[in-house]
Order: C-alpha cells, then structure tokens, then sequence
C-alpha cells in the first residue's frame, strides 16, 4: 500500500466503494440503520471533546505489559486511538497508514497509543499482521472507552452480522455488542485534550496530517 501519495480519507472511500458494490441490498441497509442508530444516540457530543482533562489509565499492551497515559506524557504529548478490531478493514487500513506516518508523530515528540476492545491474543495478530511499531492496548470490556464516552451498542442487525461473520463476542470475550467510536485524540503534557476527532460513521477516521499539524503547533 503506497501511503505518500494518497490520503488516509481516499484509502477509505476506495474500501467504501469496495463495499457497496460487494454488500446484498439489505446489508447495506442494516449497515446505514447502525449508523443512524450511533448518530441518534448523541455519542459524539457527550464524548471528552477539546479542553477536557484526559482521564488517565493504565492498560496493557499486546505483551501484557502495563501502560499508563500519564506517564507517557511525561515524554511527550500522546496520540491516543480507538480501533474496532483486526476484523475491521477500514481499521486495517488506518493503522497501516498510521504506521506509514509514525516517524512523523515521533518527530513532533509525540507517542502513539491504540486502544481495541479486542482480546490481547487478537490483538497480538493485528500488531504482527500490520507489522506495528506503536503501542496497542487491550481495553476489555470498554472500561476505558466508556470513561471517555466513546462506546454505543451496535443495533442487533448489525451484532448478528458481526457474530455470525467473525464471532465478535469470542474476539471481545463478552456478549455486550459494544464498540468504540473511532475515536482520536491530540493529549498535551499537561492531560488536556487539544485535539479530537469524534465520526458517528466508523468509516470516517482521524487524517494523520491533521494530527501532526495539531502536533507541531503545541
């Protein structure tokens, strides 16, 4: 996948016509219908938003070693993400392309956290499968997510899907059908969030160019 020249948003428009001319008809519309559903529940405007104190945690990573927020920003100012999981290819996709652009982030004097709902054995697969150098994170159960009011309910049309294409609740080890937004934030080193890309549709993410101009700016 050649990054340098394309944008992350064309990436995902490319996926998103891959998508509709593979989906059945009714696919498509129980897919708009979840859509709808996060847009109606009001997620993105209850969720931390620019100027609000980051909540720290401590998570572990695909190595099941322990990783604080504050204490990363001891060293710098923090991208944190949200991702769906390795079952997600519009997830695939931008961590890829997040990858791609690390050495930028880097260069900024920032880190890259990335939170899944995922299992860390899943999670382990999808650092080795894109070949990640940024730090993943295993959120089970959302704890995390929901103290920053990024988490919905998927529709049960849509749970069903997921259940029966790639067992979404053995990748999550829950049956609550809940997922992230696809969340991304800009953290200062002080905690305040100075950045924030907040998308009720899932295949809308962050432009890692945004980011980095937020970056060179603090």
């Amino acid at each position: 996948m050649e990054t340098n020249k394309v944008t992350l948003k064309e990436l995902l428009s490319t996926k998103q016509k891959e998508g509709a001319t593979k989906f059945s008809e009714e696919k498509k519309q129980i897919y708009a219908a979840g859509i709808k559903s996060v847009i109606e529940s009001n997620i993105v405007n209850k969720a931390f938003n620019v100027g609000d104190k980051a909540p720290n945690f401590t998570l572990n990573d695909a190595l099941n070693k322990p990783v604080s927020l504050y204490d990363q920003l001891k060293n710098g100012p923090v991208v944190l993400t949200w991702y769906r999981g390795g079952w997600c290819p519009y997830c695939n996709i931008t961590l890829y392309y997040l990858q791609e652009k690390l050495p930028e982030f880097k260069k900024a004097g920032a880190s890259l956290l990335a939170l899944t709902p995922e299992l860390p054995d899943n999670s382990i697969d999808t650092v080795e499968k894109n070949n990640l150098k940024f730090t993943v994170l295993s959120d089970i159960d959302n704890v995390i997510g929901k103290k920053y009011n990024v988490v919905f309910k998927l529709t049960d049309d849509v749970a069903a899907i997921y259940q029966d294409s790639f067992n979404l609740n053995d990748k999550n080890g829950n049956k609550n059908n809940e997922l992230p937004l696809a969340a991304t934030y800009v953290i200062d080193t002080t905690g305040i969030i100075k950045y924030a890309f907040l998308d009720a549709d899932y295949r809308k993410r962050a432009e890692p160019s945004e980011i980095i101009s937020v970056l060179k700016n603090l």
